[in-house]
């Protein structure tokens, strides 16, 4: 603890320090602009297409899209001082953001990360477990089993569910309960188009084409974690009729005084230097080639890390959220960051207040040191659907508010599943 005294200077001087860091990242993302332009011409024949420039052009097309399907304001209105000076004024993209191959030249192109390339109807990659015996009801049929669609975060897969909630369902409820974790679309083992935009509108069909439809889905209950939360939110919304019951785990909600998608994107990777994930959060999300580069480093290049980390820990298997952070292309994360989690809050409001008038029963879990999403979050919640459930734990943060607690976690969602049912 700094006294008292020290306070006043050491902010003062972790500003100044961050304005000059985040000066140079805005330097060097504007000349990442134009030499990206240069090498995707020479390995794909075109150059590259970014949000550097675009205004103009992007503004005209929110205007005759649907919401659902609009892009996040904070794509073309990063604030970036050499930008805006002009520096990049030459080598303006081209209009077509995501034309193109299957791939960029910067992605992974190994057997697991376009493996979905080989199934043709290119649905999500789906984590699915059959009930072990279906229950029998008094005049001899077979009870139906009850749905649980489980949704990750942020550069997770279905993984986060089946590593952690699945092992640990108890025999009651693995009788009568059919559970679906999903890869969403751009993360995981699931399809990572270069032509698509990643908007909410994307992920919510892709689920109705991959889970609801085809397994003729005509109810269930939503568990989400994180981002995942915004997309269950506007799936129940969409199909409140079918919706018994909604987990959410530490949802990035805000309110519409706070949900333009600029604010959205302060609060959620303002850009500091500390604390680290918020460094981190901001890095990626404000710097579209600064951004590229590290995927380009890691997630191309994830197997010789994941070699490295193996003889250095001394470890056959990595942890499957290790794993996870590199089963995305940066056009996937980029445009989910900004399509869904920023640009997709002005429309949780009115979402939340369909829920609530449907009766769907909303419950809330949040840790007390969650530096990721605030915990005001959830509180927020409350304040729209006012019968919603919020419990916060304390001592848990983003993640730990379920690893370390699966058990005592999944037997929460078997109440919760209880109560609903």
């Amino acid at each position: 603890m700094f006294p008292q005294w020290l306070k006043k200077p050491a902010t003062a001087l972790n500003s100044a320090l961050g304005f000059i860091v985040f000066l140079i990242f805005d330097f060097l993302d504007a000349i990442l602009c134009v030499l990206f332009k240069y090498i995707d011409h020479l390995f794909e024949g075109r150059p590259g297409s970014c949000y550097c420039g675009r205004k103009e052009i992007e503004l005209v097309r929110n205007v005759v899209g649907d919401e659902e399907h609009q892009l996040s304001e904070t794509l073309y209105r990063r604030k970036n001082v050499f930008r805006e000076m002009g520096l990049v004024g030459f080598a303006k993209s081209c209009q077509n953001t995501s034309a193109g191959g299957v791939a960029r030249w910067s992605d992974c192109g190994c057997h697991s990360c376009v493996s979905w390339l080989n199934d043709t109807h290119h649905n999500l990659h789906l984590v699915v477990r059959q009930p072990s015996s279906p229950a029998i009801t008094g005049d001899c049929r077979v009870q139906a089993a009850e749905n649980v669609i489980f949704l990750h975060g942020f550069l997770s897969s279905s993984l986060f569910w089946a590593e952690t909630v699945f092992p640990n369902i108890s025999e009651p409820v693995s009788r009568q309960y059919r559970l679906f974790a999903i890869d969403l679309l751009g993360f995981g083992l699931s399809p990572k188009p270069r032509d698509c935009l990643y908007t909410l509108k994307d992920h919510l069909e892709m689920i109705e084409k991959s889970v609801i439809c085809p397994f003729q889905l005509t109810s269930f209950h939503l568990v989400a974690h994180s981002m995942g939360c915004l997309i269950a939110i506007a799936l129940a919304a969409k199909h409140s009729q079918l919706v018994k019951s909604i987990t959410l785990v530490a949802p990035p909600y805000f309110p519409s005084k706070d949900g333009d998608s600029l604010r959205v994107l302060h609060k959620l990777a303002e850009r500091k230097l500390w604390p680290l994930t918020l460094f981190g959060s901001s890095f990626m999300s404000w710097y579209e080639h600064l951004g590229r580069c590290v995927c380009f480093l890691v997630c191309r290049n994830h197997r010789t890390w994941e070699r490295i980390v193996k003889l250095v820990t001394w470890r056959r298997d990595l942890h499957f959220m290790t794993m996870d952070l590199t089963r995305h292309t940066h056009h996937s994360a980029w445009h989910t960051m900004h399509n869904v989690i920023c640009g997709g809050a002005k429309l949780m409001e009115c979402y939340l207040e369909v829920i609530g008038r449907a009766g769907v029963k909303v419950f809330v879990i949040h840790g007390d040191r969650d530096q990721v999403v605030p915990v005001e979050c959830s509180n927020n919640i409350q304040m729209v659907v006012p019968e919603a459930q919020v419990n916060i734990i304390k001592n848990a943060d983003h993640s730990s508010v379920l690893l370390g607690r699966e058990k005592d976690f999944t037997l929460h969602l078997e109440h919760v599943w209880a109560a609903s049912s």
